[in-house]
């Protein structure tokens, strides 16, 4: 273990968040390195000095709100197992070989065989499909991966990669095609294609991968028409589904696009005696600047009945 590993992984050490290895390790090093010990610290000094500062004022919307987001994240955060580990976490891979280098060797040689094989056999359907031949010509430039001048000459050398098109085709439930699906809901440049892709999420909504993709779409999308696009798709869980109402809820309050609030209130309608419904609806309707959301929240509060 080095310092370009120990010292960006101080604060986790100093919050007890490291396991119980890579602890033991960092502590190794520490006794034989003064430098990462200043920089442990220095950190430490940092850590005392903010807390002595006051805690700041959280206002309930941002407590509410953060929460929320801390709740989805960690439902939908995946722990990392077998190999995936060691890909994402080469320091524990080395550890393992470095205590057992035989048996890690047999493991790592077995489990990469075994994983290709699997791999491919559990591939689904739709990534099976003969791709099309790749025409040089047709490849769009990709990264630059390094640049080398020849000294004393005018030659440079360049290192780069080419994109080639890519066709699939399969049913909207298969993994692959939802899995793409998503990733052009959420990283698309062009408006047209998230609409596509939002379109055809929406007739799948029943799917949760499918719903999650649609919730985040309202939520961060820049264009307001796959916004309002999304916010249709998901009118059928607002009712049933928590992260849905939360979502539809953060669209009335603070979407930028009117009618989109204007589809947010509609959608919550049914649902208006809810708590968090009504404790939106009452703020709308002292203070919100769209005449047509106050009037809305007035009606709607005033046709909930009241809670004791």
């Amino acid at each position: 273990m080095n310092c370009d590993w120990v010292q960006p992984n101080l604060t986790l050490y100093l919050y007890n968040e490291l396991g119980d290895d890579a602890r033991h390790e960092v502590e190794q090093h520490l006794m034989r390195c003064a430098h990462c010990a200043t920089e442990l610290e220095t950190v430490k000094s940092f850590h005392e000095m903010m807390s002595e500062l006051p805690a700041p004022e959280v206002t309930p919307n941002l407590l509410t709100a953060s929460r929320m987001q801390l709740q989805e994240a960690l439902e939908h955060a995946e722990q990392l197992h077998g190999w995936r580990r060691f890909v994402l976490d080469p320091m524990a891979l080395l550890h393992r070989m470095r205590v057992a280098p035989a048996v890690a060797a047999a493991i790592f040689i077995v489990g990469f065989g075994g994983g290709l094989g699997t791999m491919y056999s559990l591939r689904p359907a739709a990534s099976r499909i003969v791709p099309e031949a790749h025409n040089v010509a047709q490849a769009s430039m990709g990264s630059v991966r390094s640049i080398e001048v020849q000294p004393n000459s005018d030659k440079v050398s360049i290192n780069y990669d080419r994109v080639f098109p890519e066709h699939v085709q399969g049913s909207a439930t298969d993994p692959q095609i939802q899995e793409l699906l998503a990733y052009a809901a959420r990283n698309n440049d062009s408006s047209g294609v998230r609409l596509d892709s939002i379109g055809v999420l929406a007739k799948k909504g029943e799917d949760p991968a499918a719903r999650e993709t649609l919730t985040y779409s309202l939520r961060y999308d820049s264009n307001p028409g796959v916004r309002l696009k999304a916010l249709e798709a998901l009118e059928p869980y607002v009712k049933d589904d928590v992260r849905v109402r939360n979502a539809v809820l953060e669209a009335l309050l603070n979407d930028s696009n009117p009618g989109v609030r204007s589809g947010a209130i509609r959608l919550l309608e049914p649902i208006k005696a809810d708590t968090s419904v009504r404790a939106a609806l009452q703020q709308l309707a002292k203070e919100d600047p769209n005449e047509f959301i106050r009037s809305e929240s007035k009606r709607l509060l005033q046709a909930t009945p009241q809670l004791d």
